[in-house]
């Protein structure tokens, strides 16, 4: 696991979208893993500067995204479908019908058939990864034990009480998800995770521990061969890791 401290969330942004170029540039018909949240936001406005100024192509890229919210149509200004559109899709030459991101509304089981299927058949080069504050990685929630791959999650309080403040109450906060299993995750072949925010217990069992606890299941970073985590020089700072 490679670690780098940036000194501010805009230079930790532009540092993650060298990572994804990179990649993007080398395999120009690649998958990319990608992930919402605040997280990844300033590094999707930096690729999208780097499309539109210095021709980094998407065209022939396809995405598939981590997880879905169950209930919210595609439509919803709160699913993670419109969320990429908002913030990447619609501001890089990707063709839309080479992204996928799981159905929210529907049939969950039948969605999560067609889920499975898009993961079975993909390989994906880049992961791209937020944490919640308990360590969450999409909507793998803390628990006794963690799915290999695409599964129907109840989401914690916790992370309901976390992303309340992108919905006009708590209550509107759908209750379950979508999201890739660990085991998907852990195949793609890089993984990129940027830590922003108030995640200072998150980011010390990953980076001040050696155990690997699906109570945390951001410490299964641990297990992969190419994982490149980013965090800013402040939080760094907070929680007492030097790189």
């Amino acid at each position: 696991m490679r670690v780098i401290v940036a000194k501010d969330y805009k230079e930790m942004c532009s540092l993650a979208a060298d990572e994804v170029e990179a990649v993007v540039r080398a395999e120009p018909e690649c998958t990319l893993g990608l992930a919402t949240g605040s997280s990844p936001v300033g590094m999707y406005q930096e690729l999208s500067r780097r499309c539109r100024e210095e021709g980094l192509d998407f065209s022939r890229i396809h995405s598939v995204n981590l997880d879905e919210y169950v209930g919210l149509a595609p439509t919803h200004d709160q699913s993670y479908r419109y969320f990429m559109n908002d913030n990447l899709f619609d501001h890089i030459n990707i063709d839309k019908a080479n992204t996928y991101v799981a159905k929210g509304i529907g049939d969950v089981e039948e969605n999560l058939r067609e889920f499975n299927a898009v993961l079975d058949k993909t390989d994906i080069a880049i992961q791209v990864l937020g944490v919640g504050p308990d360590g969450h990685l999409g909507f793998n929630e803390p628990g006794d034990t963690l799915y290999d791959g695409a599964h129907r999650e109840v989401l914690d309080e916790s992370t309901i009480d976390a992303n309340a403040r992108f919905f006009a109450s708590r209550d509107d906060v759908p209750r379950y998800a979508l999201t890739m299993g660990m085991g998907n995750i852990l195949r793609a072949r890089k993984l990129l995770l940027l830590i922003s925010g108030s995640k200072r217990e998150a980011a010390s069992r990953l980076l001040l521990s050696d155990r690997i606890d699906p109570r945390c299941p951001v410490t299964f970073l641990r297990l992969h061969r190419d994982a490149v985590v980013f965090l800013e020089e402040k939080l760094a700072d907070e929680i007492g890791y030097r790189a």
